[in-house]
């Protein structure tokens, strides 16, 4: 036992020192000025491309940003459906009708896959009027220059894609308060430091950047029908495929959550882990639980008590909590509130018992249909699974975000 709580306690102490080191390159990437376009240069068209599913958290409020960006270029905002019945339609009517301009409306043509979002994505890019494919989920809001940034990163020809942190933002529940510090403390913060610390790529399709020729080029969204984590997979094929370059902008956008509840928040974060354990090797998913050090430390303790032990663990904890919550106040302008210390610990404890369950399992509920996710995140129904023979995507050794 005193081995297993030594091994236990080493080890969230390293994971602790490694959320420092981390938090240190958020701050130096935050602080690094944006690249800025020279007056006069020409800015591409940019296709903005918006799926829907249900009302979002202040759904309105976030069609209503987009239709007023700071962008010198042509732009659009695509927004689409899968059939009339979807809630999220009749607000998508009205956003179109009050910015014709700037808005358009397109309903789903099929079902060709097992992906709700990407087969929304293949009629978008199809409708698109422009050659710069900016994909966009309906909660997000983006910080100015969002655009221009974009545009900027695009004039090297080496470029293929451009993904930014995410960060959140708008809690007015408790679900919602761990939802957007998980985004900013390990989302965000894992993807600035994979690509600082390691140069490895991590693409999120919160807001995912590519030229429409490089989407054809790797067989355009229907090839990814049917695979979960599409952002990370065709992230990943942006570099091994094409062999161009993955760059990550220096302003986050920021995903709005009010109101979402600790169950749902939970749900959510078991079918990441499901992602993350099919998209990573084995190794690598174990290793992910250093940058949860708490309960760790917390096991360490039990297995072997003494005051040495719970003063260790109360370091720990403690210091997990500062790093946190520096971390999310160095990616977003709202202040958190009073209880954000014992919403860290409830999330770390939930996000522990996701990432275990993932240990074991590789089915999630995903809108309401059970699936199995394959090696690779590929998707298969449940009572198909044991006589699926579909080819495997390729396999990671990079830890995802969130």
């Amino acid at each position: 036992m005193l081995l297993a709580s030594t091994v236990l306690l080493l080890a969230a102490c390293l994971g602790l020192f490694v959320l420092t080191v981390q938090f240190a390159l958020v701050l130096r990437h935050r602080r690094e000025p944006s690249p800025t376009a020279q007056p006069g240069t020409p800015r591409p068209g940019i296709s903005i491309l918006k799926p829907l599913c249900g009302v979002d958290d202040d759904l309105e409020a976030n069609l209503a940003q987009f239709a007023a960006l700071d962008y010198a270029g042509a732009y659009e905002v695509v927004l689409g459906v899968k059939d009339a019945r979807d809630p999220a339609f009749a607000v998508a009517r009205a956003a179109v009708a009050r910015w014709p301009h700037v808005m358009r409306l397109e309903v789903q043509d099929g079902e060709p896959g097992r992906n709700p979002k990407v087969n929304q994505l293949i009629t978008l890019a199809d409708r698109a009027r422009y050659d710069v494919l900016v994909i966009s989920d309906s909660n997000t809001r983006v910080a100015p220059g969002y655009l221009e940034e974009i545009a900027q990163a695009f004039e090297d020809p080496a470029v293929g894609c451009v993904t930014h942190p995410v960060a959140g933002m708008g809690e007015r529940s408790f679900g919602s308060l761990l939802d957007n510090l998980h985004l900013g403390a390990s989302a965000a913060a894992g993807m600035i430091a994979a690509k600082r610390l390691a140069g490895q790529d991590i693409v999120v399709g919160k807001s995912m950047a590519l030229r429409r020729e490089d989407v054809d080029a790797l067989g355009g969204f229907f090839s990814v029908k049917d695979v979960l984590a599409e952002d990370y997979v065709i992230g990943q094929w942006v570099t091994r495929k094409l062999g161009r370059r993955v760059v990550m902008a220096h302003t986050p956008v920021f995903n709005v959550s009010l109101r979402k509840s600790v169950l749902s928040f939970f749900q959510r974060y078991v079918r990441w882990s499901v992602i993350h354990r099919t998209a990573v090797s084995p190794g690598t998913y174990l290793a992910q639980a250093l940058l949860n050090p708490t309960p760790l430390a917390l096991l360490g303790a039990m297995l072997a008590p003494s005051s040495d032990t719970a003063a260790l663990c109360l370091v720990v904890a403690l210091g997990k909590v500062a790093v946190d919550l520096s971390t999310v106040r160095a990616l977003r302008p709202q202040a958190l509130s009073w209880d954000a210390v014992p919403a860290v610990f409830a999330k770390d404890a939930l996000l522990f018992a996701a990432w275990s369950y993932a240990l074991f399992s590789r089915t999630v509920n995903w809108r309401g249909t059970r699936l199995r996710v394959g090696r690779g995140t590929r998707l298969m129904p449940v009572r198909t699974a044991g006589l699926t023979s579909e080819p495997a995507l390729p396999q990671g050794d990079r830890i995802l975000a969130g």
